[in-house]
């Protein structure tokens, strides 16, 4: 199964970016763009890929320590920014932005220790994918907008490993399916 590690915003949060998102697709080019559909907003973590069944309890349990070791903190969906000039358009994070990184290490840690090759490993950006574009489309009207947005914090208590399958029946706009396969509680146990 196709897995990711991942924060996730919860409703009231999610509601303020769709407030945002709203304005942001009124902005002309928003059509070139693929909106990410709301189940799919996170803070991923560290993304597994395809993840054979018998290794899923040995990275269950490696993911379980790895949020024991973890402290609640604070988190804020604010700013934005691209990657791959104009390919991809997210919201940014501020706040304990370095717990989020660590977190993040620990997922990836995980990972490794539980027997999954995880490939190279690349400096933590804490984001969350609002649109996609196949085509670089210029979308600094959009990044100035977000530069704007600043959410209200709330306090991260728990990782998510989350499934995701990825669309297959064609259709355009068709969104990914995710379902949280667990949560585990920050610093429960120590």
């Amino acid at each position: 199964m196709r897995l990711f590690a991942a924060v996730l915003p919860p409703e009231d949060i999610a509601d303020e970016l769709a407030a945002e998102v709203t304005r942001l697709r009124q902005l002309p080019g928003a059509g070139r763009l693929r909106w990410t559909g709301r189940p799919g907003w996170h803070f991923t973590l560290a993304f597994y890929g395809e993840v054979a069944d018998d290794l899923v309890p040995a990275l269950s349990d490696r993911l379980a320590r790895a949020a024991r070791r973890a402290a609640p903190f604070t988190l804020a969906v604010a700013g934005g920014g691209q990657f791959g000039q104009g390919r991809a358009l997210w919201a940014g994070a501020r706040g304990d932005v370095a717990e989020l990184r660590l977190l993040a290490g620990r997922a990836e840690a995980a990972a490794r220790k539980a027997g999954m090759p995880m490939g190279e490993h690349r400096r933590y950006q804490a984001h969350l994918t609002l649109a996609r574009s196949r085509d670089a489309v210029d979308v600094g009207p959009f990044v100035g907008l977000l530069h704007e947005f600043a959410g209200r914090s709330w306090s991260v208590t728990d990782v998510a490993l989350v499934r995701s399958e990825l669309p297959r029946s064609g259709v355009p706009g068709e969104q990914p399916r995710y379902e949280v396969v667990a949560r585990w509680a920050l610093g429960a146990g120590g």
